[in-house]
């Protein structure tokens, strides 16, 4: 049943400890991003798989969070946020701790695909943030959470890159499952559960349809380079991905409880904004994917600066100090001017952060500077998200939406990271006995990072001029699924 009066918000300093608390659950999965990256070149040799099924460690983290957030989204919202938080976190737990067991490529795929079912946890925080804190303290607090994204991801490239060249690299699995632990028993103690839920019986007809596109559509876009962008598996996979999401429209539009309401979706708002935040994920990425080739590449290329794993952490840390940095900021620019302002304003900062970049690669302090201003951006822009979102559905979606939005972030950064992938195997040198990518290759997938922030500043610039008004209550219980 639905509580119909709005929740009871938390005085002050119980809003900031709640605050504090899911801000560090958000920085702690988005940590399972980059926990690998410093094992990359090392995984086929450490799970005693070949190059290619090694991958597979990457890839099952990023089709197990596209499945889990919008499913623990809707449970969430049915069931409550706090305790589908706490599945999450729990999912994180386990599978670092499969991780930290493995020596062969199975099990840490396992492992790794638990990891990704906790990326529920963001949107799941910034949903309990709404019912929770007061009016005063939502906007600031929200746009920390969606940041925590950037920042997890930032600060941990460094931390893993210490402990893989200085601990056995069981180690960034243990280290995991420990901070997952200290977050999950924060969780039981200082997070309220919400009391509006939408109650009623999960889509799971939905949430199959949904998960089977998903991990269809991604499945193409992350193997597409290695099995052929014109092969038979990967055209096979976009079809089947195709023809499952028009079968799950037409379900969704029919069945009285959907996974995701595609009406309210379809609202100019949460519709121009899910977009936005596609073409965001795709511009963030691409820096994740340039700078750091550029500061390992030897020097003796003429344009790498052959720098360690660990410089290369070292340099992307400011960007997600930036972003948290600028979490206020963002929520100041929305309160008074509106967060259509800002995530345009954030789009700007993008745009000159990659144009920089083009010209500005020859030095560490110079990708030190890129990296920041776009982080600056993300900041901005990633900060006004949830406020467009939530300003545009019932208190009783927010989970939902927010899960939405988040996923389609997701997306944008597969996109990235297989278009780049590209673009820098055909612009190549000769070093010696291998191809490397070629500084005009890198210069590209820059100046498509600018053309992916200007191309969501132009669709921030239909939205509308305020944010809808929120719902005060829920809605009543036959009235939620449309």
């Amino acid at each position: 049943m639905l509580d119909p009066s709005p929740p009871a918000r938390e005085t002050s300093p119980r809003a900031n400890v709640v605050v504090a608390v899911l801000a560090l659950a958000g920085i702690t999965v988005s940590l399972m991003q980059t926990l690998v990256i410093p094992l990359i070149p090392a995984l086929p040799g450490l799970l005693h798989a070949s190059a290619a099924d090694a991958t597979w460690a990457i890839t099952a983290t990023l089709l197990a969070g596209a499945v889990a957030t919008p499913t623990m989204g809707r449970l969430g919202d049915m069931y409550g946020k706090r305790r589908m938080l706490l599945v999450s976190l729990g999912a994180l737990v386990v599978g670092s701790a499969i991780g930290g067991l493995s020596d062969t490529l199975v099990p840490m795929v396992a492992g790794r695909t638990l990891q990704g079912l906790a990326a529920g946890v963001i949107p799941l925080g910034i949903s309990i943030m709404r019912d929770e804190l007061p009016a005063e303290r939502l906007g600031s607090a929200t746009a920390l959470m969606s940041a925590s994204l950037g920042v997890g991801g930032a600060l941990g490239l460094p931390a893993a890159a210490l402990l893989a060249e200085n601990a056995d690299w069981h180690v960034l699995f243990w280290t995991a499952a420990g901070l997952g632990l200290v977050v999950t028993a924060l969780v039981v103690a200082l997070v309220p559960e919400s009391p509006v839920r939408t109650g009623g019986r999960f889509d799971v007809l939905g949430a199959a349809g949904l998960s089977i596109a998903l991990v269809c559509l991604l499945l193409a876009i992350s193997k597409g380079a290695d099995w052929g962008w014109g092969s038979a598996a990967t055209l096979g996979l976009v079809a089947a991905a195709a023809l499952v999401l028009v079968l799950w429209g037409r379900w969704e539009l029919r069945t009285p409880r959907p996974l995701v309401d595609l009406r309210t979706s379809a609202r100019r708002q949460v519709l121009l904004t899910n977009i936005a935040s596609a073409v965001f994920g795709f511009a963030m990425f691409a820096m994740s994917l340039v700078l750091p080739q550029l500061l390992q590449l030897p020097a003796a290329t003429g344009y790498g600066l052959g720098r360690s794993m660990l410089v290369v952490g070292l340099v992307m840390a400011p960007s997600g100090l930036v972003m948290m940095a600028l979490a206020p900021v963002s929520a100041r620019i929305t309160a008074t001017r509106g967060p259509k302002t800002t995530l345009m304003l954030g789009a700007v900062v993008v745009a000159a952060g990659y144009a920089l970049g083009i010209f500005l690669m020859s030095a560490t302090w110079q990708l030190v500077l890129v990296s920041s201003v776009i982080g600056g951006g993300i900041g901005l822009a990633y900060g006004a998200m949830p406020s467009l979102v939530m300003g545009a559905v019932p208190v009783s979606e927010t989970a939902a939406a927010n899960s939405l939005n988040t996923l389609m972030r997701s997306i944008g950064t597969s996109v990235s990271s297989a278009t780049a992938g590209l673009v820098l195997a055909r612009l190549t040198v000769r070093f010696g006995p291998v191809d490397l990518p070629s500084q005009n290759g890198f210069r590209l997938v820059l100046g498509m990072g600018a053309a992916a922030a200007l191309i969501a500043l132009a669709v921030a610039a239909f939205l509308p001029r305020h944010s809808a008004p929120a719902a005060k209550s829920p809605k009543p219980a036959a009235a939620v699924g449309r």
